[in-house]
């Protein structure tokens, strides 16, 4: 496993490009209601990365991925492809980001509920992923492993009677979209990669209210759980700092919990 460490341009870089990543999802809020397709979405989406950000956005063409964002419904797991598809009261939208500045990518995503509300159990799962996330960003220091984060981020789950998706796992993150390390969101504490400040990856838990199995539809993108139970994801990209962490894609709704 080859780590790379940022220096002071590249984390800079980092940081400009975490903004942006964190900008498309503020902006993309206000038109997640019923009746619009993802596909829609998507179209929004790419164009505020290139036309008002003058950005790239890195899923399109990415291994021949068709769209410029994720978007992964209920029961999607996670790569679903922005299509046709239009949404309606209660469904639960991950829309997934990436965007590439000066050749950095800033990865994050966010879960939305359509409509004023959403069933309860759905509501909860996307609460309890999300602080899932934040229970394994909030470990992020040197000297942490990341079977500590995994570890803590598979117990509080678990510990909610939800699943952890184990097929798919955070990700090292610079001028390549995937690099070293992974990062799983389970796992046995004290084993694994020893974090230095300098590293950049992603913590993107991905839980669903059945059993964690999942499977890949023909399309060759879309992951969906094999009980058709729904799923939820949360991603945010961090930066390890020499005396704990930075989330370089915070989002202003979330600086109460940030600071």
């Amino acid at each position: 496993m080859s780590v790379h460490i940022k220096n002071d341009d590249e984390i800079e870089k980092m940081r400009v490009a975490g903004r942006l990543g964190a900008a498309v999802l503020e902006m993309i809020g206000e038109h997640v209601v019923a009746g619009i397709t993802t596909g829609e979405l998507d179209t929004i989406c790419h164009n505020y990365i290139v036309d008002v950000q003058k950005a790239i956005p890195a899923p399109l063409n990415y291994r021949g991925f068709p769209k410029s964002i994720c978007t992964s419904l209920n029961h999607q797991i996670c790569h679903g492809i922005p299509g046709e598809k239009k949404l309606k009261n209660g469904d639960i939208l991950n829309i997934d980001v990436t965007v590439i500045k000066d050749e950095f990518h800033g990865d994050t995503s966010k879960m939305f509920i359509v409509g004023d509300k959403g069933a309860v159990a759905a509501e909860r799962l996307c609460r309890i992923t999300q602080e899932a996330m934040y229970v394994g960003i909030d470990l992020v220091r040197p000297g942490t492993t990341l079977g500590d984060i995994g570890h803590a981020i598979q117990q509080f789950a678990e510990g909610q009677n939800y699943s952890i998706v184990r097929e798919y796992c955070g990700h090292g993150i610079g001028r390549v979209f995937h690099e070293d390390p992974q990062v799983l969101h389970y796992g046995d504490a004290g084993t694994g990669l020893v974090l230095e400040a300098g590293m950049t990856f992603t913590i993107e838990p991905m839980v669903n209210i059945g059993k964690r199995d999942s499977k890949l539809l023909p399309d060759g993108w879309t992951v969906v759980t094999r009980d058709h139970s729904l799923s939820a994801q949360w991603e945010h990209t961090i930066l390890v700092t020499a005396d704990g962490h930075d989330v370089l894609t915070r989002r202003d709704e979330e600086m109460a919990h940030f600071g």
